[in-house]
């Protein structure tokens, strides 16, 4: 994923606040997870017409810290998918505060499995073949 401008399709826009923040000051790291988690979670969710699960968080690098009043924003694109899985490629970028500069603060990769409603694997829908 490039540091010039954010990739994938922006999903998620929210504010850190200041219940969020670590012992060192900055937005707790887990915040900026389970945001990243509820981005991915609505594109595999749109990608498999129905209820998801999060199996895995494949890959999780934090950049930068987001402070108090930043707006981040979650930006994700499908990668790949299995019969029942999906891979979601995700980057947060911050718009800071003070100084309005827009800078990447983390970026991931969730993988999902599309379950049915007693919470068992299901084939993801498939798009019909182009003739």
């Amino acid at each position: 994923m490039s540091e010039e401008k954010p990739q994938g399709e922006a999903t998620l826009r929210t504010v850190a606040m200041p219940a969020d923040v670590n012992v060192n000051g900055d937005i707790f790291g887990g915040w900026v997870l389970a945001q990243m988690d509820i981005a991915s979670g609505i594109v595999a969710a749109e990608c498999a017409q129905g209820r998801v699960t999060t199996v895995a968080v494949d890959a999780m690098k934090f950049i930068r810290p987001v402070q108090v009043g930043d707006i981040l924003s979650v930006y994700a694109c499908l990668e790949s998918v299995g019969r029942t899985s999906m891979a979601v490629g995700l980057e947060a970028w911050a718009l800071r505060r003070l100084g309005g500069e827009l800078q990447k603060v983390t970026e991931g990769r969730f993988t999902y499995v599309a379950i049915d409603a007693e919470g068992r694997p299901r084939p993801v829908p498939q798009p019909a073949p182009k003739a």
